[in-house]
């Protein structure tokens, strides 16, 4: 990667030699030039590595965040470059995945399909979104970089649902401002709990800050607090049980030979139309259709008729990631599936860990560390918060489904495209499409809300073809959201 280096004078506190420990400077910045090859195409950039301060209701500062900021340094008039602003969920998790993995112009090492290699550090990422839009990595405090400066601050105004949407959307606005970029097309993106994030931001800055967006994405979305409790909440399960039990292989032969995107929608017919009917008779339902289940259950999720009515049906993830392939002595992952692990015993009904998650893990903290002091000449002692102190976390009142149905509907420009991955046993894909049905009850917003799946996990960028596949969407995504000029907002 060509860059030279160029340093802000207000950064040299921040660039410093720190001792351990010490928190940077609250309001910095450095700037850095680079140049990244997309799609057969040269693209300059400029990668502002900052801090910016987080005030409290009376102006006091409390906290900062840091951030990356990407802009494209060949594009002058920013006024119709559009600008992504991305976090990552946790909640306590820093931006650091969707960064170096995903969007932003550099990648981790690993391979194909997602799994960590050596030497650690990143590569020039072809399939990046910094072609068509600009991109700003946010950690929210306690994560990453981002710390609390004022130490009688109260924690509640930074940790729960609302009170992260309500901090997130002042800076969001302060940052906006800084930058210049009001007239700019604006999306916001979310992975996991990230997703909550910014289905909840996107309304509060609408209706509080009078910042409006062309469009949401939603990576492997929470539930949003959209309700799906009892008979629905054990059957969505079972269309992702079908998806990891193809991967590894565990299903009868007729179906093991269909491809997984032409069998899932049978398995979503019958977990619709069959199973949550049944469901909901409870310990009333008749023996022999109880039985009949079960028994189109087994051939659909590789467990055993037996296992399935030991648990009325209603197998707890936790135990089919233990359960799916104990006979050969391994587990399957909670967030990617496709990953396999090892336990202590193979008794249980639970694993000893995910093994997706240590995967990840190792990828991920020694490649951006490494990424901050060789490429974007970031040098600090401060330790980088893959997951930050950030509980308790306040989950009462939580809405942001509702949120962002309102701001849908509030704002004709406004778009919303959700990116699943099949493997995904922690944020399930047909729980998405669920939530995407129930956050438009009257049908009038369908035409602005779309799903994407990917055959992968949590993370779906990890394996190199959906990398390519899932960026492409979302600059689809953006270009289909653009309104042609003079396109008045109305309905």
């Amino acid at each position: 990667m060509k860059r030279s280096i160029t340093l802000i004078l207000a950064l040299l506190c921040m660039l410093g030699s720190l001792k351990a420990q010490e928190l940077l400077n609250s309001d910095s910045s450095a700037i850095s030039k680079h140049q990244l090859n997309i799609k057969g195409k040269n693209v300059p950039y400029t990668a502002t590595v900052g801090t910016q301060p987080v005030w409290d209701k009376d102006g006091n500062e409390v906290a900062y965040l840091f951030y990356t900021y990407y802009e494209r340094s060949d594009i002058q008039d920013k006024t119709n470059r559009p600008l992504v602003i991305s976090f990552n969920g946790g909640p306590g998790s820093a931006s650091i995945w969707m960064h170096i993995a995903y969007t932003g112009p550099v990648l981790l090492n690993i391979d194909e399909e997602g799994n960590p290699v050596q030497p650690y550090g990143v590569k020039d990422n072809p399939h990046s979104i910094l072609d068509v839009a600009d991109i700003v990595y946010i950690d929210p405090v306690n994560t990453g970089y981002s710390r609390i400066t004022d130490k009688k601050a109260d924690r509640a105004q930074f940790f729960g649902v609302n009170s992260d949407v309500n901090y997130l959307a002042d800076w969001v606005r302060t940052f906006v401002s800084r930058n210049n970029r009001w007239a700019s097309p604006k999306y916001l993106i979310g992975e996991s709990y990230g997703t909550t994030r910014v289905s909840g931001l996107v309304n509060r800055l609408q209706n509080s800050q009078w910042m409006f967006f062309n469009g949401v994405v939603l990576v492997s979305p929470t539930d949003l607090g959209i309700d799906r409790s009892g008979p629905v909440a054990a059957a969505n399960y079972l269309p992702y049980y079908t998806a990891t039990a193809w991967y590894h292989k565990a299903l009868e032969p007729s179906l093991q030979q269909r491809d997984l995107e032409e069998l899932l929608p049978e398995v979503e017919e019958f977990t619709v139309n069959e199973l949550i009917p049944a469901m909901v008779k409870g310990g009333f339902l008749a023996t022999e259709e109880k039985q009949a289940l079960a028994k189109k259950m087994s051939t659909y999720s590789g467990l055993s008729e037996k296992v399935l009515l030991e648990h009325n049906l209603a197998v707890p993830t936790q135990f089919f990631w233990k359960e799916l392939l104990r006979d050969q002595g391994l587990t399957v992952g909670r967030l990617d599936s496709r990953y396999k692990g090892i336990d202590r015993s193979d008794a249980g009904s639970s694993f000893d860990h995910d093994p997706a998650l240590t995967a990840w893990n190792h990828a991920f903290a020694p490649a951006f560390n490494h990424y901050m002091i060789n490429e974007l000449d970031f040098k600090t002692d401060l330790n980088y918060f893959l997951f930050g102190p950030v509980h308790p976390w306040d989950r009462t009142r939580d809405r942001t489904g509702e949120n962002l149905r309102s701001a849908v509907a509030q704002n004709p420009y406004l778009h919303v495209m959700i990116q699943s991955g099949y493997y995904d046993g922690g944020t399930d894909y047909f729980n998405a499409k669920y939530s995407m049905w129930q956050m438009d009850p009257s049908g009038k917003l369908k035409n602005r809300l779309s799903w994407k799946g990917y055959r992968s996990g949590h993370m779906m960028y990890l394996r190199s073809e959906d990398l390519e596949k899932a960026n492409d969407d979302i600059r689809e995504f953006i270009k289909k959201s653009l309104p042609k000029d003079g396109m008045p907002a109305r309905y």
